[in-house]
């Protein structure tokens, strides 16, 4: 039997080393779903519930796995709802390819059944290539070039194949005129800064008295030599939210997050510090940065595009962060750990009692801070945490300290919501060897969640490690956009937008066989985490946390102080509640450990 051009996509995929091609089907990919039987289903297609679903499960798996994350979706509306997916991986700077249907050449431009020009569609979503097969001989060369690009860019790219290509007898590319041939591979490559830039940043870096140190995800192959410029530097690292696994919580001199959901000691050090260095990030908050004529600084990027963003940097330095900090390193001079250093450490080890504080505070049901902190003693040492966009990525961000091996990722720069589910189910496809915790508000799980448990429960029992844990912080609102309209605009909540009806989440899990409990007392939290890390199938904790317990920054400026103010004054439905949980909350940043108030076991 000839292979077909549909035969021969998958083979390629596979001599790529793709292993699992997340996937909605759709008669546009017919001819690709016929290979996949006749492939033996290799690579993997993984079924999930939404097309979209499928693309954050890819953008998860690469996340979590450092690999190129394949999806897959029909013509038409399938290729339209993979888009925001995609947007997560592109803004996020993840490899991720998309293979997309299309409608049969012949139908082209008669405004036929599904007919979407895709073309036009992916042209800023897979700016760095997306092209459409039109005949065999393109191939293998159109996959390579996609496979590489998605690599070398850290990027998206889309492949889109007419369902009357996939049918067609492959042919390769021969040895004659306009034939483009092909080959496999991308090899690693550390790109490193010239000598003499490295010793312009030494002599920034060895001048300043007060260093503070911002990493992101670029930093995360660079751990020992991070850990080391800040040993000889004195300085503080303060971590983006993508990079917060790039370095382990339980070192002093961490900070942790920066910017809306950061820490104080972060925005401590980067209003106090005279010189900065940034490693593999493109924060973009810059009123979270020193002042522009505060500090001197220095910018380590991979990526000579996103060199001398946010801030006006003396020193850019275009490189692979481990091996730049290695040809930095022997040139920086040893500072003595002397006021700024220990005032540092002392801000951490204050904030992490704050945190304590705040967790303790009593709300009504449950605080949703107590929730997330009382997992964090519990993390297994190789968990892979997902946060979806919200109030759960307040606490996420503050209350968990990664550790060692542990992984955690977001939606970072869309900040879109729903991804939290599917990261989860792409880690463990990625590694099911390691267990996973989904940390999501009850507007996500709304959104998508729940129905990617069901992808959850179709494939568990495939996974070495069955533990997926999903945990829902149901506060009946969507907390997020509520707390930003009191802060940021001075309005009260408006509950035709706001309000969430209240769903039985884990009852839910239980009828589709997995496992799940509700949590209305904090006596019961603790109970709870324990059950759902040592279940033999992905568990979900329905937690009911007060809506009132804010996670505006801990350093809140004047102005949306008196915002939150105004929306109190204009009647908010929640008034009481907010400012209740608000005083406490700050309660805990003057006294730490003091006011701490949680309710009894029996709920009083």
């Amino acid at each position: 039997m000839p292979t077909k051009v549909s035969d021969h996509i998958l083979q390629r995929l596979r001599e790529w080393g793709v292993e699992h091609v997340f996937a909605y089907p759709g008669d546009g990919i017919n001819g690709l779903l016929a290979a996949w039987g006749r492939a033996d289903d290799t690579p993997r297609f993984v079924q999930s519930r939404h097309e979209e679903m499928s693309a954050f499960q890819a953008v998860g798996y690469a996340k979590f796995s450092g690999r190129v994350g394949v999806c897959a979706a029909t013509s038409g509306p399938g290729a339209i709802h993979l888009l925001n997916g995609l947007y997560d991986a592109k803004l996020d700077h993840v490899p991720v390819v998309a293979i997309v249907g299309q409608t049969n050449r012949s139908a082209l431009g008669g405004s036929y059944q599904q007919e979407v020009d895709l073309l036009s569609l992916y042209k800023d979503v897979a700016s760095e290539f997306c092209a459409m097969v039109t005949v065999p001989e393109q191939l293998p060369n159109v996959i390579d070039r996609a496979m590489r690009t998605a690599y070398a860019k850290r990027t998206v790219t889309a492949v889109i194949v007419p369902a009357d290509v996939q049918e067609l007898d492959y042919t390769p590319p021969t040895h004659a005129f306009k034939m483009v041939p092909s080959s496999l591979g991308s090899p690693d490559y550390a790109p490193v800064p010239s000598p003499a830039d490295v010793t312009r940043a030494a002599a920034v870096l060895n001048e300043g008295s007060k260093v503070a140190v911002l990493i992101g995800q670029g930093a995360r192959g660079a751990r020992p030599e991070v850990e080391e410029l800040a040993d000889v530097l004195g300085a503080g690292v303060a971590k983006a939210l993508l990079g917060k696994d790039a370095l382990p919580d339980d070192l002093p001199y961490v900070t942790g997050s920066i910017g809306l959901l950061g820490t104080r000691p972060s925005y401590e050090m980067m209003r106090d510090c005279d010189t900065l260095l940034v490693v593999g990030s493109s924060f973009p908050y810059s009123q979270f940065l020193p002042e522009f004529d505060q500090a001197r600084a220095v910018q380590i990027d991979i990526d000579p595009f996103m060199v001398g963003l946010r801030y006006p940097f003396e020193v850019n330095l275009v490189g692979d962060a481990k091996s730049t900090l290695k040809a930095l390193l022997p040139q920086l001079k040893r500072k003595k750990h002397g006021s700024w250093r220990k005032k540092i450490e002392k801000d951490v080890a204050r904030w992490w009692q704050v945190m304590e504080g705040r967790a303790g505070v009593d709300a009504d049901p449950l605080n949703p801070e107590y929730v997330v902190h009382a997992l964090d003693a519990l993390l297994p040492d190789d968990v892979m945490l997902s946060a979806d966009s919200g109030s759960a990525a307040n606490w996420y961000a503050r209350h968990l300290r990664l550790r060692g091996a542990m992984r955690g990722s977001l939606s970072g720069t869309l900040a879109t919501m729903g991804p939290g589910v599917p990261y989860a189910i792409g880690a463990k496809f990625a590694h099911p060897e390691r267990p996973a915790v989904a940390l999501v508000g009850d507007g996500a799980m709304q959104m998508n969640g729940m129905a990617e448990l069901v992808t959850a429960a179709k494939y568990h029992r495939d996974w070495e490690d069955p533990r997926l844990v999903v945990a829902v912080l149901n506060n009946l609102d969507l907390n997020q956009v509520t707390w930003e309209m009191r802060a940021l605009s001075g309005a009260p909540q408006f509950l035709p937008s706001q309000e969430l009806p209240d769903v039985p989440y884990a009852d839910f899990a239980r009828s589709i066989g997995l496992d799940g409990v509700r949590v209305e007392r904090p006596a019961d939290v603790e109970a709870a985490w324990k059950q759902a890390l040592a279940a033999d199938r992905p568990f979900v904790i329905d937690f009911r946390t007060d809506p009132a317990v804010p996670p505006i920054p801990p350093h809140a400026d004047l102005d949306q102080i008196e915002a939150t103010a105004a929306a109190v004054l204009k009647g908010d439905s929640d008034r009481v509640g907010m400012v209740r949980q608000g005083l406490k909350a700050k309660i805990q940043e003057i006294l730490p450990g003091s006011g701490r108030t949680r309710r009894s076991d029996d709920g009083s």
